[in-house]
């Protein structure tokens, strides 16, 4: 979703016939004809973090950039070290947020992080192209994630006549037997499914692929009782709200279900008990001050009672999806600290597995 210049948000502002039935904290508005319009409407200073960035061959900052066309949509950075790295490189496989219902890989919040990510460990970094919801509930970013994997393993199966350009260089750099989920939000869940649903397969139906983590950063886990963290006075936020987080939620899950239900609770009642779920180690981010704080910890010790391997990073002081605001990694020391407190975590545990 590109963004909104001035004119366009005027017009979106005067729908005509249409009316808005419903809007969700600037990011979304559902009108009264059943379409919707995901023009930004907030604040300005906002809009800079929602411009697409193109794809580069030539490389920049240590690292290119291309986009594979097909179903699903990847966009891949390859990290310049490959040239002369001996044996392929680890692959993170990025879920992105916004609730199910918002953002775009190609956004500049997402890609100041990754092309730093790719860099760092370093690593191929895949992204993809999710379906949003309210037009495509859930589980259908679920089947997409999945999908990501079959793409990927396709392409480590096929010959150099079949690729592309860009799906060549992608074969060559990527070692697929270290695959790593990485999702932010409800990006995090989609982490945690895609990798039950892998591992449900086993591992022959998807060698030479191998899943062997996952990394959920501030994953959307809640359940349908507000937690204390929930309940926390906090200053208003662009980036995630109780309204954002309600609404998304009702429009993302399906119709009829609560906060309750597995997508957003695989913790709870109605989920598949965790001892019985195929999940690979899990390195699980957490933000003090994020609302969903207290149900991310929740599912962090259930992990852990269920004997699943998992590591969590609380960063200190910080809110949701906090390193994806780049003016504040930036600009902000404390911002910045955590952010690369983030990519370390990460990097140890790509190294480890």
């Amino acid at each position: 979703m590109a963004p909104a210049t001035e004119t366009q948000q005027h017009r979106a502002t005067s729908t005509g016939r249409r009316k808005v039935v419903d809007e969700v904290s600037g990011w979304l508005r559902v009108m009264d004809d059943g379409t919707i319009d995901r023009t930004w409407t907030g604040p300005p200073e906002a809009l800079p973090l929602m411009q697409p960035v193109e794809p580069y061959a030539e490389p920049r900052d240590g690292h290119t950039l291309h986009d594979l066309p097909g179903e699903p949509k990847l966009r891949v950075y390859i990290p310049e070290a490959t040239a002369t790295a001996n044996v392929g490189l680890p692959v993170i496989v990025q879920l992105h947020g916004g609730g199910f219902c918002i953002s775009h890989p190609s956004w500049v919040l997402y890609h100041h992080f990754y092309s730093r990510l790719a860099r760092a460990l370093p690593a191929v970094v895949v992204t993809a192209e999710l379906p949003l919801a309210p037009e495509h509930r859930l589980p259908a970013q679920i089947h997409t994630g999945v999908d990501v994997l079959h793409r990927l393993r396709s392409i480590a199966l096929s010959s150099d006549s079949s690729c592309t350009p860009a799906e060549l260089l992608l074969r060559e750099a990527a070692d697929m037997s270290r695959v790593f989920l990485v999702g932010d939000s409800s990006g995090g869940n989609l982490v945690h499914h895609v990798a039950a649903r892998v591992g449900e397969d086993g591992p022959d139906h998807w060698a030479p692929l191998r899943v062997v983590g996952g990394i959920p950063i501030h994953p959307g886990f809640v359940r349908a009782a507000r937690s204390k963290s929930e309940l926390e006075p906090r200053p208003d936020s662009v980036f995630f709200t109780l309204d954002m987080l309600d609404k998304f939620l009702a429009m993302a899950l399906p119709e009829g279900a609560t906060k309750d239900h597995p997508y957003t609770c695989p913790m709870g009642a109605d989920a598949p008990p965790l001892e019985s779920v195929p999940l690979p180690p899990m390195l699980v981010a957490v933000g003090e001050h994020d609302l969903i704080r207290d149900t991310n910890l929740e599912y962090c010790d259930a992990l852990r009672d269920a004997g699943k391997e998992v590591e969590v990073l609380l960063s200190k002081g910080m809110s949701h999806s906090f390193y994806l605001n780049k003016f504040a990694v930036e600009m902000d020391p404390e911002t910045g600290e955590r952010t690369q407190e983030l990519i370390d975590a990460i990097s140890r545990f790509v190294a480890r597995h």
